[in-house]
């Protein structure tokens, strides 16, 4: 009777003695995947910077393939009409056709005689002045030629791809002429501009820069690549530019300057958007 006791106290107690809080359930949201950050950055400069009656450029590589996707759908969805693109690589055009986005290419009474509206694009690295590496898929000189002629260029990427110099982060493409690659390869890792710098040609697809074959990568303009490591950054990208333009059998390189109108820039916390310094009074 004694122990039936204490055990009913001991219950009573129990059923009386304050209990912990419980923790709320908090939701986190799972951060996007680069494929996602892309996509975002791809789809926004459609809708931001494309309207009906446009001539546009489309650029080559993961985050453009997005921006292209994005155009089909809203010619499909008749949001958008009376486009007209320009493809930069074979693999643009390819995916451009599938999506039934009409085209043509540069110096056409459909391209305007090649003054293009805008042209959207992405890169490998961004600089704090908008310079660029592109070419990291091997389309680099279609890329420029196409590019260079739009009023409006507009870049898309995410984070991971600004840098405070370029060089380190990832590295400098450079299209050069099959005959005598060896030697073209040498005259470029030695200029002055380029000091320190490890040449490779590029080897397997021309669509990337990781040597994933034993045959020399071609490009679509039957070209050579030769890719540019850097352990410090370039001191003056423009200069090396001028240096690489300048080199018999260069056809040309992934340093794009001065030309960029817009970089939308998808991260962690959203979309954001960088433009260039303007010009005063002719100066920047």
């Amino acid at each position: 009777m004694h122990s039936f006791a204490v055990a009913l106290l001991l219950s009573s107690a129990a059923a009386f003695a304050p209990k912990a809080a419980s923790r709320p359930t908090v939701a986190v949201a799972a951060m996007p995947s680069q494929d996602e950050l892309k996509k975002q950055v791809g789809y926004q400069a459609i809708d931001d910077y494309v309207t009906s009656g446009m001539k546009v450029g489309l650029g080559t590589g993961s985050t453009a393939a997005f921006a292209v996707e994005r155009l089909g759908m809203l010619l499909k969805d008749g949001t958008l009409k009376d486009i007209i693109a320009v493809p930069t690589s074979v693999r643009t055009k390819e995916q451009a056709e599938e999506l039934g986005i009409p085209l043509t290419t540069l110096g056409t009474p459909e391209s305007r005689f090649s003054k293009l509206d805008v042209a959207i694009d992405g890169a490998d690295a961004v600089d704090p002045a908008l310079n660029l590496i592109k070419g990291g898929g091997g389309a680099l000189l279609r890329e420029k030629m196409v590019e260079v002629c739009a009023k409006t260029f507009v870049v898309i990427v995410d984070e991971s791809k600004l840098c405070d110099g370029l060089g380190p982060g990832f590295p400098l493409p450079v299209e050069i002429t099959p005959f005598c690659h060896e030697h073209t390869l040498r005259k470029v890792a030695a200029l002055p501009s380029l000091e320190g710098c490890e040449a490779k040609l590029r080897m397997g697809s021309a669509a990337n820069n990781k040597a994933d074959g034993d045959e020399i990568a071609v490009t679509d303009n039957g070209n050579y690549i030769v890719d540019l490591f850097f352990k410090e950054p370039i001191k003056n990208a423009v200069k090396a530019g001028e240096e690489l333009k300048a080199t018999v059998g260069v056809v040309d390189h992934g340093l794009f300057c001065g030309i960029t109108s817009a970089v939308i820039i998808a991260g962690k916390d959203g979309i954001s958007e960088k433009f260039p310094k303007k010009k005063k009074f002719g100066f920047f």
